[in-house]
This record gives C-alpha cells, structure tokens and sequence, in this order.
C-alpha cells in the first residue's frame, strides 16, 4: 500500500472517529432532553454534571471498542444485514462497557436517559454507516436509463442472494434485476433484497414480456446438465442476451460475484452430465511419472498438459511442431505451478524419425499421450500424403520409440472418423489404431481413445458460427441433415486420462456421449444464444458437403461388442486379431506411394485396400438418405 493511500486511510478512519464522538454528544443531549420535558432547565444538576463527565469515559471506550470490532472497516456502500447485526452488536457492547466504566467511577445516570441513549445511538452510528448503502440502492434504481439492462435472474438461492446485493452496490453493471425466477412454490410471491420472486420457469416467457426484459442470468450453479439445458431451452427462445454462473465451484470458492458470470455457452445446452474423473485412479498412474505429450500445444495435447500438472508428474515433456502453441502453454503451466513443476518444451515433427527416437531416449518417458495428428478433413482429402506422413508415420515413430526405450504406456488420441471412415483422416487414424492394436507382444502398453467432436478445439464449427455469427452472418452449412457427437475439451482430455490408467494391450476406448447433435439446431441456437434470431437476424446457408464428409459419425465399429469399464461413460471395443506382419507390409507399401508421389487418388485406393472398413463418403450418405 503506498505512502499517499496510507494517509487518505487514516483521513477516513479520523473523519468517521469525529462523526462518531459528535453523535455521541448529540444522542446524550437528546436523551436529557427527552428525559425531561425538552427543557434544559428541568435537567437537575447533578444529572447534567453526570453526563459530562461520563461523556468523555464513553468517548474514550466506544472508540476502543469500534477499533477492536473493526467498526471502521467496513465497504459503506456494499453494506450487509450480517453487517448490520455486527454493528448493533458493537454499539451495545460499547455503551455498556462506558457505563460498567463510569460505575467504577462513581458516576450513574439514570436508567431512562441511558435507555434513550442507546436507543438514539444504534439509530444514529448504525444508520450512518447505512445510509450510503440505501442511497446507492436507491440512485441505481431512480437513475436507470432506458437503455439500461433490465434484467431477469433465474435462481433464488444463495447465489442469487450475492448477485443481487452485488448488483445493487456495483457499478460494473449499467441495469438492474427486475423479477426473479425460481423452481420452489415455497418462494413465489415472496422478495430477495426487494426483487419479486415470480414463480417458475414456465413463467420465464411472460416475466420477460411484461417486464421487458433484455437480459437473463442463469444463478443455479448446483443444477444438473440436463436441468440446465430445460431452463435454457426455454430462455433461448425469449431472444434475450443469456448469461450465466458457471458452476458450483464458485459457490465453494466464494466467487459469486459479477466477474464471476460469463456469456452461456452452447455446451451449457448438451444436457449430458460431464465426465467424472476417477481422481485416484488416475492420480495413482501420473503421479511421480515421466509423461511426454506429444502435439501437446494443441486444444487436446494443451489441455491435457494442464490436467497432468495438477497431479504432480516427476516431470512433463511437451513435443510440438508448432512454436507458437508450445510457448503459450509452456508460459500458462510457468505461471501456475512455477519451480514446482518440472516442465521442458521440445519443438520438433514427429515425422522426424531420428528427432523422435532421440527424444524419447533422451527424457525415458514412462507414459506417452500421442496427440499429435492433422485432423483437418477437407485439407486431407487435397493432401492425403501429407497425412500418411504425420499421422501413420508420425505415430508409428513414435510406438517404435517408445518400444525401443522401455515407455510403459502408450496412449493415442483416436477420433469417431475412424470408425467406418469416409474421408481419408479418419482412414489414416483407423490405420493407426491398427498399428497399436499389432502390438501384442510387446512391452509396452497400447491403446486408443475414440471420441467425437470437440467444442471450441481448433478448426472445430463452435468458433466458425461464432465469428460468422459476430460479421452478421449468413452461417453456412454443409448440410442441413449433418449429425454430430460433441463433448467439451476437459471432458475430452479426463477421458483419455483415466482411459490409459485403466487401459490393458491393444484396447480402444470409446466414450457414452449422449444423444447426437444436428448441428443446424447447434446453429440456431448460437444464434439465440447472442440474442437474435435465426432467418431474420442472421441467416443459415446450406453450401454442401465437403470432400470426404458423411451425414452422420459413429462411435463404434459395425458388429463389435462393448465390454463395460469402472467408468459408466467409458467402454472398451473389442476388436478382431491384427497381424503385424500385415501392417508391416501395408507400411512399406505406403512409403513407397509417398516417395514416388502417386497421385492422391492412388493413396486413397491404397489406403481403401488397407482399412476395409473405409468406403467413399457417397456410399454411406446414399445409404443414410434411403
């Protein structure tokens, strides 16, 4: 704190002090007054001299007092009733240690002057302390402007308790809360901190036509996904902004506060109940390990590195081709964790063969997350070498490596296109998880983790809309049958996490992720969820569909069983018996299509010949429309 704020503290503390010693000399006049009939002269004198000299015992101890109890150190204008009853507890305790004072002194008023005293100094010494609170209240109300934020808050518990009385002292917000909406009848009809409490939320619709609402805060943060999703449904189609407290670790952490809330999400409309972590497992498998991320700049490597911090590795090793990345969560993790994490950041292509054995031979990882991978469809399509090199030969340096230099766990991130695959990035995973699935007699542990779509990684649509959406659109859309699995990027990374503590040889994991998506619904509802509304504010444009994509995505292979895991959301694909001198073949075939450039429709009738399972996206769609 410096030296100028210091004595601006001080100012104030001796202001307040003065404030209080004059209400103290004010308050015993008027209760002698009182006492006696509003005439000076009825006051006997030796009660008069009485007073006089209790006044500066009282001074003396009442100032004691409110320094001990911190009556100078409260926010006048975010003012609380807990305040209040601190304060009234301090005003009683400090008169009466002045009178137990005065008494040992000698000096006595009379009951019914020190009763009047008391009484006038709570209204008095309380009440100043109050009224900048009240008058705050007040001006923000009166001042209101028309273009003001008139604001409807759904949740009438205790974190809508805090937004209120925030809102009511807090100038970072330019409305105010006009009605409050909640699910318990209990509540109807009733006030939080003076704002009605309507009903519930089939009352959402009509509050916001007859209040005229123009912004809606979400405040349940202990709601479930899929009551989350229900209330939601409902606001998104009032075309109010919608806002939202993300989640009950605020509560826990008392982070109820205006900063706190931040724009709904379309995650926040999924429904489904996010993965739970088994934290022992998981923690049991990372903790004390060398772990090595490869693509670890990425949306799922980053977020992976983030969550293998917490459980405190012996150190994390991140592999990316690309700097920028790199350096941006090298920097986050440095931030957070400091000396206590030991961090290194290697730039290197997983293409390089000999840069990627020397790395692993270098930092001996115990586990390996092998999310480096190009996943761009359309790009693949144009490029299909480039993804032979990166994602085939990439990850099989990486398994050889890994072999060679003793890593106990392998673990790749897999994607829901390599299951029946119609574009060449998913053939190119598929073939990868055959790779690993070769592997049975070797050392090291192999798996792969399938799930679909990822909001807001890099490339994914969330953002495409989102910025189509912020230029005033159109939004376009490849089609407007396209179904999609979503799940959120920490969703995506605690599944592979607890996917490879768990995982035994040559398994893959694919996740329960719910009901699909249209991702035309997925439109409209970024759409609403800025406040405007599909057609007529922003329109949706059907362009087709792009090289290599189908109508829909699946999470499993035809004809498989599922073996189900400790983990209700997480099962295993039992898959039929790959022969590694096979994929070995397939291999040298593929290096020599790549080194002698065939053309792309080449590759792709090789890689056709490889991944049975891959067929041309018009085989699938024309199914599909049948």
């Amino acid at each position: 704190m410096g030296t100028e704020e210091q004595i601006g503290r001080i100012k104030k503390f001796a202001l307040i002090a003065v404030l209080d010693c004059l209400i103290m000399m004010v308050t015993g006049v008027v209760a002698l007054l009182a006492r006696f009939e509003f005439s000076f002269e009825a006051v006997p004198q030796d009660i008069l001299n009485d007073w006089i000299r209790f006044l500066p015992v009282q001074v003396a101890v009442t100032l004691a007092v409110f320094w001990w109890r911190r009556m100078y150190h409260y926010i006048w204008r975010t003012v609380t009733a807990y305040d209040v009853a601190n304060m009234v507890m301090s005003v009683v305790a400090a008169f009466a240690a002045s009178v137990v004072c005065a008494l040992l002194m000698g000096v006595k008023l009379p009951r019914s002057v020190s009763f009047i005293m008391i009484i006038c100094l709570l209204m008095a010494q309380v009440g100043m302390r109050c009224v900048l609170r009240f008058y705050v209240m007040f001006a923000k109300k009166v001042g209101a402007r028309a273009d003001d934020e008139r604001i409807l808050l759904i949740g009438a518990g205790d974190a809508g308790r805090v937004l209120t009385q925030e809102m009511d002292s807090s100038k970072k917000l330019g409305g105010c809360i006009c009605c409050i909406i909640d699910d318990n009848p209990a509540k109807w009809g009733k006030r939080l901190n003076g704002v009605p409490i309507v009903g519930g939320r089939d009352r959402i619709q009509e509050a916001v036509a007859k209040e005229k609402i123009t912004q809606i805060l979400f405040a349940i943060p202990t709601a479930d996904a899929q009551t989350k999703r229900a209330i939601l449904d409902i606001c998104k189609m009032t075309k109010c902004k919608i806002r939202i407290l993300p989640g009950i670790y605020q509560m826990v952490n008392g982070e109820v506060e205006l900063s706190s809330i931040k724009n709904v999400q379309v995650e926040d409309l999924l429904g489904r109940e996010p993965v739970k972590l088994n934290m022992e497992l998981v923690s049991g498998f990372l903790q004390d390990r060398v772990v090595l991320v490869t693509g670890g700049g990425g949306s799922i490597g980053s977020e992976l590195c983030r969550q293998i911090a917490r459980l405190k590795p012996q150190r994390l090793i991140i592999l990316d081709s690309y700097e920028n990345n790199a350096y941006e969560i090298q920097q986050e993790l440095r931030r957070t964790y400091g000396e206590n994490l030991n961090l290194c950041v290697e730039i290197a292509s997983v293409r390089d063969k000999a840069r990627t054995y020397g790395l692993v031979k270098k930092y001996r990882p115990d586990i390996i997350f092998h999310a480096a991978a190009h996943k761009h469809v359309p790009l693949m399509e144009d490029c299909p070498s480039e993804a032979i090199k990166n994602n085939v030969f990439g990850t099989y340096h990486v398994v050889r490596a890994a072999e060679k230099f003793g890593v106990k766990k392998f673990v790749m991130i897999s994607t829901d296109k390599a299951v029946n695959p119609t574009n060449f990035m998913g053939a190119t995973k598929r073939f990868c998880e055959m790779i690993l699935q070769s592997r049975v007699n070797s050392n090291t542990e192999f798996c792969a983790v399938r799930f679909g779509n990822v909001l807001g990684s890099n490339g994914s649509v969330v953002p495409l809309f989102k910025k189509q959406i912020e230029n005033g659109g159109p939004i376009t859309l490849t089609d407007k049958r396209i179904i999609r699995y979503f799940m959120t990027i920490p969703e995506a990374a605690q599944l592979v996490l607890e996917a490879g503590a768990m995982a035994k040889q040559n398994q893959v994991f694919v996740l329960d992720m719910g009901e699909p998506v249209k991702i035309l619904d997925l439109a409209e509802n970024l759409i609403r969820l800025s406040g405007l509304e599909p057609y007529r504010d922003i329109q949706i444009e059907e362009v087709g569909l792009r090289p290599g994509e189908k109508l829909y995505e699946e999470l499993l292979m035809k004809n498989e069983h599922l073996i189900k895991t400790s983990n209700s959301k997480i099962f295993v694909e039992e898959q039929g018996e790959i022969f590694a001198d096979d994929i070995m073949r397939d291999l040298v075939r593929l290096d020599e299509a790549v080194t002698w450039e065939e053309s792309n429709e080449q590759i792709i009738e090789l890689m056709k010949s490889m991944v049975p399972t891959y067929h041309a996206p018009q085989e699938v769609n024309e199914l599909v429309q049948a």
